[in-house]
C-alpha cells in the first residue's frame, strides 16, 4: 500500500470522531430528558456526582471543543474500568473528571452490555438525543480502544463487530438513512 494510502486509513477513524463532535455541538440545543433505555445505569448512579440524574459531559461548544482537545491528548480505559486523561492538565479540570464519572459508570464496557445497547440502537426511532449521541459516540470510542488491545482472534472479531455496529448507528443518526 502506498504511504498516501495508509495516512488517508489513519485519518478515516478521527474523521468520523470529528464529525460526531461537530454533531453533538449542534444538539446542544436539544433539552436534555431522562434516558433509562439505551443507558440504564444514567439513573442509578451512586457517586456523590452534582448531576446524579442523567449526567452528561457537554453543554455548549465550548465543552465539545474540550471533548475534542482531551480525545487529542489521548485517553485510556483500564481493565480494572478505570478511565484516564493522558495530559495532566486537561485531567485536572472539572469537566474531565465529569468525563471519567460517564465513563467508568454509564458507558457498557462488557460485549454483552454492548450488543443491547446495540440491539437498543437498532430499534430506535428518530434521531438519538444528545446525552445518547454522546455516550454512544464515547462507546465506539472505548470498542475501538477494546479492537486495537485484543489478545486472541476470536475477542478481536467479537470488538470489531461492535464497533461496526456502533458506527453503523452513529452513521444512521448523522445522516438520517441506513
Amino acid at each position: 500500500r502506498p504511504e498516501g494510502c495508509r495516512d488517508q486509513a489513519n485519518m478515516q477513524p478521527w474523521r468520523m470522531v470529528i464529525v460526531c463532535l461537530f454533531y453533538c455541538s449542534i444538539k446542544t440545543g436539544v433539552s436534555p430528558r431522562q434516558t433509562q433505555g439505551l443507558f440504564p445505569t444514567a439513573s442509578r448512579l451512586k457517586r456523590g456526582w452534582v448531576n446524579t440524574m442523567n449526567p452528561m459531559f457537554h453543554k455548549s461548544f465550548d465543552d465539545v471543543h474540550l471533548l475534542f482537545e482531551i480525545l487529542l491528548a489521548g485517553v485510556q480505559f483500564e481493565e480494572s474500568g478505570e478511565f484516564s486523561v493522558q495530559d495532566a492538565e486537561l485531567a485536572s479540570l472539572r469537566k474531565a473528571r465529569n468525563l471519567k464519572v460517564i465513563c467508568e459508570d454509564i458507558i457498557p464496557r462488557k460485549l454483552s452490555d454492548i450488543f443491547r445497547l446495540i440491539y437498543g440502537l437498532s430499534s430506535q426511532v428518530g434521531p438519538l438525543h444528545q446525552d445518547d449521541f454522546e455516550r454512544t459516540m464515547l462507546t465506539l470510542i472505548y470498542t475501538a480502544k477494546q479492537m486495537v488491545n485484543s489478545t486472541n482472534e476470536h475477542q478481536g472479531d467479537m470488538w470489531q463487530g461492535s464497533f461496526v455496529s456502533l458506527y453503523k448507528a452513529i452513521k444512521k443518526d448523522l445522516t438520517g438513512t441506513n
